[in-house]
C-alpha cells in the first residue's frame, strides 16, 4: 500500500500522495545567451526543491534529450542519486520522445526506468564532429595564422588540415567517455541487461518495445498510469522547473534587436540553434 502523508491541517486526514515531475527536456551542456540547454548550475536549486519538499513522496524525471556534453549527464545524474539518498525519496525516470546518449546517462539515477513504447532510446557511446574550413577559407584569401605553445594547444583546428595525431589524442579521449559511461550503465542495470555488448553498446537506439526486451528499460508506460498504479488514484502531480528571471525573459524578447552590440550574441545563438538542431535530427526528430 502506498505511504499516506498525514495533513497538519487536518492531521485527523492523511494528505494524498504528492509526486514531483522534474522535466528534462532539450540538449545538455551550455547552449550561450539564448538558449538554455540542461546543466547542474541550473538544475541544482531545481532538484533540491522537489526532494526536499515534504510533500513529496516520489520524484519522477520526464526526459527527452538527445544528449550532450558526458560531465553535465554525470553532475546532474550524481546529483539526484545524492538527493535521492539524502531525503530517502524513490526516483523513477519516463522517456518521452527521445532519451539518447547523455539524456540516457541521467536516466541511470532512478531505480525504474519506464518508456514509451515509441520512445527513441539508447545511443551509449560517444561521438564528436566539427568541420573542416581550411579550403574554404583558403579560397576567400584568409590566412588562418595560429601561435601556441604545448604542440596539443591549437588541436582539431577547424581551419587547418586534420593531422593524425590530433586524430589520436580525440580517440584516447572519446574511449575513456565511452568506458566510463558502459561503466555507469552496467552498475545501475546490473543483470538486466540482455544482449551482447557489441549491440548494447554500440551507440543504437531502439523504441521503447526493443528496448525493453534487451534491458535497457524495466517497463513500459506513462507517468500517470505508473504513479497511479503505484500511489493509488489520488496522487497529486506537481512540476518543478526553471523560471526565467525578468531580464532573460526580457532577452529573450529581445532577439530580433539589430543593434551591433547584439550581433556577437545573435550568431552565436544562431550558431547554438543550428547545433541544437542537428542533435535531434540524428534521431529522425
Amino acid at each position: 500500500m502506498p505511504r499516506r502523508r498525514w495533513s497538519w491541517l487536518n492531521p485527523f486526514h492523511p494528505r494524498d500522495p504528492e509526486v514531483a515531475v522534474i522535466r528534462l527536456k532539450g540538449p545538455i551542456g551550455d547552449l550561450g545567451s539564448f538558449r538554455q540547454g540542461l546543466n547542474i548550475e541550473r538544475f541544482d536549486g531545481i532538484l533540491e526543491a522537489a526532494f526536499a519538499s515534504r510533500r513529496t513522496s516520489a520524484v519522477a524525471l520526464l526526459i527527452n534529450s538527445p544528449g550532450g556534453s558526458p560531465v553535465q549527464s554525470d553532475l546532474i545524474k550524481s546529483r539526484i542519486e545524492a538527493l535521492a539518498r539524502e531525503y530517502e525519496k524513490p526516483v523513477v525516470a519516463f522517456t518521452e520522445d527521445l532519451c539518447a546518449s547523455g539524456g540516457y546517462w541521467i536516466a541511470q539515477a532512478a531505480e525504474e526506468i519506464v518508456a514509451h513504447p515509441s520512445s527513441v532510446v539508447g545511443s551509449i557511446g560517444v561521438i564528436t564532429a566539427g568541420f573542416g574550413l581550411q579550403e574554404a577559407i583558403a579560397k576567400l584569401g584568409i590566412e588562418r595564422r595560429v601561435h601556441t605553445k604545448g604542440t596539443a594547444k591549437g588541436m582539431l583546428d577547424p581551419f587547418q588540415p586534420e593531422k593524425a595525431e590530433d586524430v589520436e589524442r580525440l580517440e584516447a579521449l572519446q574511449r575513456d567517455l565511452y568506458e566510463g559511461f558502459k561503466k555507469v550503465v552496467r552498475r545501475r542495470r546490473g543483470g538486466k541487461l540482455k544482449g551482447e555488448d557489441a549491440e548494447l553498446f554500440s551507440g543504437a537506439v531502439w523504441t521503447g518495445e526493443k528496448a525493453l526486451e534487451l534491458g535497457i528499460v524495466d517497463r513500459l508506460g506513462d507517468l500517470r498510469t505508473v504513479m497511479r498504479e503505484r500511489f493509488g488514484e489520488d496522487v497529486r502531480f506537481r512540476t518543478y522547473g526553471p523560471r526565467l528571471s525578468f531580464w532573460q525573459r526580457l532577452r529573450r524578447g529581445s532577439r530580433s534587436s539589430s543593434a551591433v552590440g547584439e550581433m556577437p550574441s545573435l550568431a552565436h545563438g544562431l550558431i547554438a540553434a543550428i547545433e541544437e538542431r542537428l542533435l535531434w535530427n540524428r534521431f529522425g526528430l
